[in-house]
């Protein structure tokens, strides 16, 4: 049986059927969903996606794992433009894990290779939507050529005031908090910060990105469920919504799927829900 056109399907439909909306959907489609989604309200600030998938897709295929990473470069683009045309203000994506160094070598120069290519070639796409660029992680861990393109690219679209694309690479949520205390430590040794300070806020400031907010909603791709050393100060109150979507087959369509989700969500942040006013 043919599946229905997307039009007939609404938020309730993705409220209720956790509809996978497998119509392939034209912008004119999209753009109506996104003016709905909009319309209700409550929209995450900011948006954090472990993109997984990428070598099962590419063994599913027959294919080496670095067709997975460069299959997933459209969905990074339909991440963006998704967050961009919701009004989303962050999108941090787990690009490359500290753990990641630990893969074969061939695979690691595939993949230093891929991603200063790739940050040469969607400048130019990236500029013309607004959207800023911004990375986090142990940066000194990537060869020299990758840092120096990250550096042109930030530059290009400093001026930008859209979306902040924020890349994680080289990170680790242990490894961030660990620089964290010793950064810390550093000051408390010093005499400019005293221990009895150093409270959530002061903490905070001494992450990679302090100013950057923490993630309202927690998206994870393949079915997995675990967090995998992201963000892990970060998320201690985020929506987390997970997916079956391999990374390279996610659309703009998976992304609102998990947005109308966190709409329908009430977070308490530890405490209880307000009282309903009694019917008059």
């Amino acid at each position: 049986m043919p599946h229905k056109p997307f039009r007939v399907l609404g938020l309730k439909d993705l409220e209720q059927s956790r509809v996978r909306l497998l119509t392939p959907m034209n912008e004119k489609e999209l753009g109506a969903i996104e003016k709905r989604i909009v319309a209700r309200g409550n929209l995450p600030r900011h948006v954090a996606i472990i993109m997984d998938g990428n070598g099962r897709w590419a063994k599913r295929r027959g294919l080496p794992r670095i067709a997975g990473h460069r299959a997933g470069i459209t969905a990074v683009r339909e991440a963006v433009k998704g967050c961009g045309n919701l009004g989303v203000e962050y999108l941090t994506l787990y690009t490359f894990s500290v753990e990641n160094w630990s893969r074969p070598a061939r695979e690691v120069r595939a993949l230093m290779a891929f991603l200063r290519q790739t940050l040469r070639k969607e400048v130019r796409e990236l500029d013309g939507n607004s959207v800023r660029l911004r990375a986090i992680g142990r940066l000194d861990d990537l060869p020299e050529a990758v840092r120096a393109e990250l550096g042109r690219a930030q530059q290009a679209l400093a001026k930008n005031t859209g979306l902040t694309l924020v890349l994680a690479l080289s990170y680790g949520g242990r490894a961030e908090i660990l620089d964290a205390c010793r950064s810390i430590g550093r000051e408390v040794k010093t005499g400019t910060l005293g221990l009895e300070d150093i409270d959530p806020e002061i903490f905070r400031s001494h992450l990679y990105a302090g100013d950057i907010p923490d993630p309202d909603l927690l998206i994870r791709t393949s079915g997995e469920v675990r967090v995998s050393n992201f963000l892990l100060w970060q998320i201690a109150y985020s929506e987390i919504w997970l997916t079956e979507v391999l990374w390279p087959d996610f659309r703009r369509k998976h992304l609102y799927e998990g947005v109308v989700e966190y709409q329908r969500r009430e977070r308490r942040f530890g405490r209880v829900s307000a009282p309903r006013e009694p019917a008059r």
